[in-house]
């Protein structure tokens, strides 16, 4: 793997701090210009990114503009938390960095309207876009929820 992390997150900056669909296919693009290997790069550092923020801290907040209809808080699905934690790469390094600091940084990356699933197909599109075929991947890391046993206290190591 060659994608450094600066490298990783200079492409990041491409999204202008929001993980859209008309920006996640800009990056593709971009991305897709570059060596295979740079792309499984960009993969496995997205991967890692997702990986870290894997964290129970992180997924046991409340989705920050939903209640349920007694007014307790709405949590988090699995699904809901891996997007939030997307919307925290995609709006950079340094607001990345910083939620490992303060968790109330993450809370506003819950929120319905936050969505950040469209970075999750970048490497893929822009794979398909350099080769013309499709990619079967795995990376070292995995970016589903609760991948990441030490993060999640009941799951221990």
């Amino acid at each position: 793997m060659t994608m450094t992390w600066a490298g990783f997150w200079a492409l990041i900056g491409t999204l202008d701090g929001e993980a859209g669909e008309a920006g996640c296919l800009r990056l593709a693009e971009e991305l897709s210009e570059l060596p295979v290997h740079d792309i499984e790069g960009f993969a496995e550092r997205l991967a890692e990114a997702l990986y870290r923020l894997d964290q129970e801290k992180f997924g046991t907040l409340p989705v920050a503009d939903l209640t349920l209809r007694d007014g307790a808080p709405f949590p988090q699905s699995a699904d809901s938390f891996l997007y939030a934690r997307c919307a925290v790469v995609a709006a950079g390094r340094s607001v990345w960095e910083s939620v490992f600091f303060d968790v109330d940084r993450f809370a506003p990356y819950t929120a319905s309207t936050c969505d950040g699933e469209s970075l999750l197909y970048v490497p893929d599109r822009a794979y398909e876009l350099a080769t013309g075929k499709e990619w079967e991947r795995s990376t070292r890391h995995s970016c589903e929820t609760f991948s990441n046993r030490d993060g999640w206290s009941h799951l221990g190591a």
